[in-house]
């Protein structure tokens, strides 16, 4: 993807010119494909790479390095992947909240998702937000330094410790009574 006749296109790409903006897409969009069927689920394959696509003609003039482009461009389709599996775990569990779960819709969480869900509820909220933002919404380090106003280690040692105090809650050791795994999950 990095030859000469590449280079150009994409520097003119950057600077505005929309058929070196095609050429640049076009070529781009065999690669995105063949990585976005490896991390995708294969219905989310396309409009992942239409996405990052779409994505990538807006933001192109932003990208400082060109020679970044290739890992900004898989970074940008991961993205978008772990994005659509999140949409789609979101869909296919039910809502978080434990009180709402209750009704003729949604019955009372059992087994893991009971447990895991407990645990989350136990932990500080300055922890619980950080392994959300980490494993729910598939944040990047830096998005979530950003987020918290933290340097990117605290962030790293809050997930840790969020993680850490998580695993405690869900031991069969722990003494507040959260079982480690329910035997009907």
């Amino acid at each position: 993807m990095q030859d000469p006749g590449f280079q150009m296109a994409l520097q003119q790409a950057r600077q505005g010119d929309r058929q070196s903006l095609e050429q640049v897409l076009a070529r781009s969009r065999q690669d995105l494909r063949r990585y976005a069927e490896y991390h995708c689920a294969i219905n989310d394959v396309e409009d992942a790479v239409q996405e990052s696509l779409l994505l990538v003609s807006r933001k192109l003039a932003s990208l400082r390095e060109l020679g970044a482009y290739a890992s900004w461009l898989f970074r940008i389709v991961k993205r978008e992947c772990n994005r659509m599996k999140r949409a789609a775990r979101i869909l296919l569990l039910q809502p978080s909240d434990l009180e709402e779960l209750e009704g003729p819709h949604y019955p009372a969480p059992t087994g893991l998702l009971r447990d895991v869900a407990h645990a989350l509820a136990r932990l500080p909220a300055h922890y619980r937000d950080a392994i959300l933002m980490r494993d729910l919404e598939g944040r990047s380090i830096a998005e979530i330094a950003a987020e918290l106003s933290l340097h990117p280690e605290a962030a790293k040692a809050r997930i840790h410790r969020a993680r850490s105090l998580a695993r405690h809650y869900l031991s069969p050791s722990d003494a507040d009574g959260v079982p480690a795994l329910a035997a009907d999950g």
